[in-house]
């Protein structure tokens, strides 16, 4: 019997592949700097920022002397905010949460996530949210799945995970989670609907 779902964050429940993209994309609109640049320049960082080893704030003046540009770093909270939601998968969700821990497992910034959560209040919905950052674990890694099956005091066997990354899905399966693959450019709701029910998930109308 399941007793807990946990979508992955970027690409699941928002409409960009990845948070570094919405960040990056937005960056480079509102300043008028090539996107290839600004990626190039966070790129390196990625790692330490998604397992809490550097902030945002730490790494800034690097990356606006790898940009080439005096950045205010008051735009990233609105390059944070510019992250695109996925309000049927939020409706989705919501389905869920009647009868099940709905959760979120996401390889993710801190202050990001922080910042979304203020803007969308989405610990009202997911609960447990357990950020790569927070943890020090990426979805790489059994430790992050554990601490979520440990907050909610589930066995790996009544709990599903959905990520739109292939490879995020194998620790999980390692673990005994059943994992379902998402399209992230297909965007095909129902079809993950009628995957839930295969596996006697109860969605209410």
């Amino acid at each position: 019997m399941i007793k807990a779902l946990f979508f992955d964050f970027d690409g699941v429940l928002t409409m960009d592949k990845t948070g570094s993209l919405t960040t990056t994309r937005y960056l480079s609109h509102v300043t008028g700097i090539e996107h290839t640049r600004v990626k190039a320049a966070f790129a390196r960082f990625n790692e330490d920022l998604i397992r809490g080893k550097c902030t945002h704030a730490s790494i800034w003046d690097e990356v606006c002397r790898d940009i080439g540009s005096n950045i205010d770093i008051a735009l990233l909270d609105r390059a944070f905010a510019s992250t695109p939601i996925d309000d049927e998968m939020l409706a989705l969700a919501k389905r869920l949460r009647c009868h099940y821990v709905v959760g979120m497992i996401t390889d993710n910034k801190q202050d990001r996530m922080d910042c979304l959560e203020r803007l969308h209040c989405l610990s009202s919905l997911f609960s447990p949210v357990v950020v790569s950052s927070a943890v020090g674990s990426t979805k790489t890694e059994r430790a992050m799945f554990q601490h979520a099956l440990d907050v909610c005091r589930a066995k790996p066997a009544e709990c599903i995970f959905i990520d739109n990354t292939a490879r995020n899905l194998d620790v999980p399966r390692e673990m005994g989670i059943d994992a379902i693959h998402f399209d992230d450019e297909a965007r095909d709701v129902p079809e993950l609907t009628r995957k839930l029910r295969k596996r006697r998930v109860v969605l209410p109308a």
